[in-house]
């Protein structure tokens, strides 16, 4: 199975994204994860626009992340899930013009432990089959990431590897590992559990307290497992390196360098 690497531009974030893409795809990136967020964006439709003149005729594999930050499909506030919901849909409209495979969705947040996850899961659904109207005509996928530690995440391990049994098959699974970590789940078992609905895993380490989106190897992730979990795939899947903001750009070239030394090429 041919193995993708690509780079998320969250080790550059809040530098232009149009030379971020240049960077990434000199150090041996095999696609991009755009991450729609930061004073860049800040007029986000004039920066799409421009965006895409400058890529238009250029061959690059793209992956979008819409906002991450202050968006939450699952908050308390309507006025928040609508605002959120509309610029996920606008992130899935920009991946169809710039002929990304995916869109990265986070289900939601509870941001305090009196807020009810059964009503956020509910309206994490809700948003989701909104949001699968939208890509599906434009043949967007959207990646539905793992999030939440620290008693925000919406979901139990379990719960997670079952929320999109009764969804639009267009919403697929993206595990984050660092997001897992912090959670004690367990990564080799979710990986069996949804193998057949993966299409993408972020891929960085932390040492099981923070989300230091550190490189591979250098937190309390035990990686082999996971490796020999990936190696038994029998359908793609895009592997995303997704590093904090200021690491070193050599970091991704040792990750990928890593990850075909045990995942083959």
């Amino acid at each position: 199975m041919t193995i993708e690497i690509n780079y998320s531009e969250l080790i550059l974030l809040t530098q232009k994204s149009n030379e971020n893409v240049i960077k990434l795809l000199d150090i041996g990136a095999d696609g991009v994860e755009l991450m729609i967020d930061g004073i860049q964006w800040d007029d986000v439709d004039s920066e799409m626009n421009k965006f895409k003149k400058l890529f238009e005729n250029e061959n690059i594999k793209f992956t979008v992340h819409p906002p991450a930050w202050d968006t939450n499909l699952t908050s308390e506030n309507k006025e928040i899930r609508e605002a959120s919901f509309s610029e996920y849909s606008k992130s899935i409209e920009f991946a169809h013009d710039i002929g990304a495979t995916h869109v990265v969705i986070h289900p939601g947040f509870t941001f305090s432990h009196v807020f009810d996850k059964e009503v956020a899961r509910k309206r994490a659904a809700e948003y989701l089959e909104k949001l699968c109207k939208v890509a599906a005509p434009l043949g967007i996928s959207l990646a539905v990431e793992n999030v939440g530690y620290g008693g925000t995440s919406i979901f139990t391990e379990d719960q997670y590897c079952r929320f999109l049994d009764d969804i639009d098959p267009v919403a697929t699974y993206l595990i984050d590992t660092g997001h897992a970590h912090l959670n004690d789940w367990d990564i080799p078992r979710m990986i069996r559990k949804i193998n057949s609905r993966l299409s993408s895993i972020h891929l960085h380490d932390n040492l099981g307290k923070t989300d230091e989106h550190l490189p591979i190897g250098e937190g309390t992730i035990e990686w082999e497992p996971i490796f020999k979990e990936l190696n038994k795939l029998d359908k793609p899947c895009q592997l995303i390196l997704e590093y904090a903001p200021g690491t070193d750009l050599n970091k991704l070239k040792e990750g990928k360098k890593l990850l075909l030394h045990h995942l083959g090429s």
